[in-house]
């Protein structure tokens, strides 16, 4: 008899869900001894992210199952419909059903904590408290027992990523075991407190270990022994995480994206100036509105590429009867596009047909690049600079090689990919929904 079983008298089945944001799938694969707890779940794989591969898309298309054309969410920034203003998107951006959501509305509680884009917190749910881009614990926990809990626990929304900026990474590491160990009490506390069907909780200090340190692990350098044990205790905290669960719970644990080494950052819209696709009015380059009316086309981070189009863009140079043979001339410059090491900079590039349908389109890129390892795509606004350069950031998002693992035996994780996971949780709830909701499937 578990846990549950003793406390409530267990009826029906729950999902405990903890996010490992941008873990890749060939870290726990590669290193048994660190993931004794992960390598033993009854099922366990790589699946792809989804495009752009950046957490501010990734979390909203994993918590809906859609994608951003249905979220309305691309990225760490977006622009405004008709404008060259901009915006961080947070919770209340996106336009889809979250499956807490749908887990209330069938008659279940959720408790969900630390999700990144869910500030506000949602107040319609039992308990959460939202994740990265939330302003602090105060604001971000509802009610107000979870943010009392929370700051007796020294819980922090996220780690001080401005310490990994410094040569010397021990203050980084250690604000990250700071911070890892307080997700950890909290997320032990309220399993243990809370009567729920769901839980969510994602662990964010992964990702910031990630793009400071991942090169040191892949290339054996000065910090990897320390990269290493920090993974070693979060794969610890999970299992007993996990022995904390009834046989009617099933874990899951998965990450938003993979992972890769950083080498070139890559300043698009430097590039595109060199080009002859973009310029600025004056000297000022701070902004995407100071681009000058013969822009054809422009750049947001991560590698999101627009046609500066009349009628949808303010002050539009390409007509719409050019919109097609415009774009096909930038995507074949993009694919030709290479780094001071002769590589090509884009494994790919997508089109906005094919990587986005939904009713919130109207803001899609019309181009995404998924660049080759190495290559980290900004937006490059301030001044002109360089097209190449290199930053604090020695890791990188990664389309490929995100995790997934299900402690389930029935679960398949084949040919899968972030959409397929709010599926798979609602099936093993037993809430019914509508194939049609979803661009993923269960894989249960």
């Amino acid at each position: 008899m578990g846990l549950f079983d003793r406390l409530r008298g267990g009826s029906g089945p729950r999902v405990a869900f903890f996010g490992i944001d941008g873990v890749p799938y060939s870290l726990v694969a590669d290193n048994e001894e660190t993931f004794e707890n992960l390598n033993d779940f009854a099922s366990g794989g790589m699946i792809d992210s989804i495009v752009p591969p950046e957490s501010s898309a990734c979390w909203p298309a994993l918590t809906t199952g859609v994608n951003p054309g249905g979220t309305g969410v691309y990225g760490f920034q977006d622009r405004e419909v008709d404008s060259y203003d901009t915006y961080v998107p947070m919770g209340q951006d996106v336009q889809a059903t979250r499956l807490w959501s749908r887990v209330d509305a069938a008659g279940g509680e959720a408790t969900v904590m630390n999700v990144p884009v869910t500030f506000p917190p949602d107040r319609d749910i039992q308990r959460m408290v939202s994740g990265f881009l939330s302003p602090g614990v105060e604001k971000a926990a509802y009610p107000n027992e979870l943010r009392e809990t929370l700051e007796e626990l020294d819980y922090k929304i996220d780690v001080n990523a401005k310490l990994g900026h410094q040569d010397d990474k021990s203050k980084f590491i250690e604000d990250a075991h700071r911070t890892l160990d307080a997700r950890f009490e909290a997320f032990k506390h309220y399993v243990e407190q809370d009567d729920w069907s769901l839980f969510f909780g994602v662990f964010m200090t992964t990702d910031r270990v990630n793009h400071f340190l991942f090169k040191d692990y892949a290339q054996n350098g000065e910090y990897k022994a320390e990269f290493l044990e920090f993974y070693a205790k979060l794969d610890r905290y999970l299992g007993e995480l996990r022995k904390m669960l009834d046989d009617d719970t099933t874990m899951i644990v998965a990450s938003d994206h993979g992972f890769t080494t950083l080498d070139h950052e890559v300043k698009c819209n430097v590039w595109l100036d060199e080009n002859g696709w973009l310029s600025f009015d004056g000297e000022d380059h701070e902004k995407l509105s100071d681009i000058s009316d013969d822009t054809r086309a422009y750049s947001l981070i991560p590698g999101r590429f627009y046609i500066n189009l009349e009628g949808r863009e303010p002050r539009g140079s390409v007509a719409k009867s050019e919109y097609e043979s415009v774009r096909a001339e930038l995507k074949e410059e993009l694919e030709a596009f290479e780094g001071p090491d002769g590589r090509p900079v884009a494994d790919r590039v997508v089109t906005k047909e094919d990587a986005f349908r939904g009713k919130h389109d109207e803001i899609a890129p019309d181009l995404v690049v998924i660049p080759n390892d190495g290559f980290d795509l900004k937006a490059g606004f301030r001044g002109s600079g360089e097209v190449f350069g290199i930053g604090p950031r020695n890791g990188m998002h990664s389309f490929e090689n995100a995790c997934l693992f299900i402690d389930d035996k029935s679960a398949k994780v084949e040919n899968a990919d972030l959409y397929d996971i709010a599926p798979t949780i609602l099936e093993l709830l037993d809430v019914d929904t509508d194939r049609g909701d979803f661009d993923g499937a269960s894989l249960v």
